[in-house]
């Protein structure tokens, strides 16, 4: 597995990435830090732990909607499983971040 470091909301993460995958990470990486810094952005929130919880819910949430949406089509490629190895790899790198408050 090959380790790639990332940027997002300005903070460095180095994150594992299975071979060939690195064009999936980056786009993941880059809807995180999007999220993320639309959320921080607002001004509401400040705390980083809180803004990561709330971009992972709305991620979630959007992909929830995906398989409604694309079920007729027959293309429904996102599944509880995905979501919940998501949730997991951000809880990973979310505890290991010594600087969330």
């Amino acid at each position: 597995m090959k380790q790639i470091e990332v940027q997002i909301m300005g903070q460095g993460y180095v994150l594992g990435c299975p071979e060939g995958g690195e064009t999936r990470l980056g786009e993941a990486v880059g809807k995180v830090d999007q999220a993320m810094c639309k959320i921080r952005d607002a001004g509401k929130i400040k705390a980083r732990d809180r803004i990561a919880v709330l971009a992972a819910l709305n991620l979630a949430f959007d992909l929830t909607d995906r398989p409604a949406a694309t079920q007729a089509s027959g293309d429904s490629t996102t599944s509880s499983t995905d979501l919940h190895n998501l949730l997991q790899r951000m809880d990973a790198v979310l505890a290991r971040d010594n600087q969330l408050i």
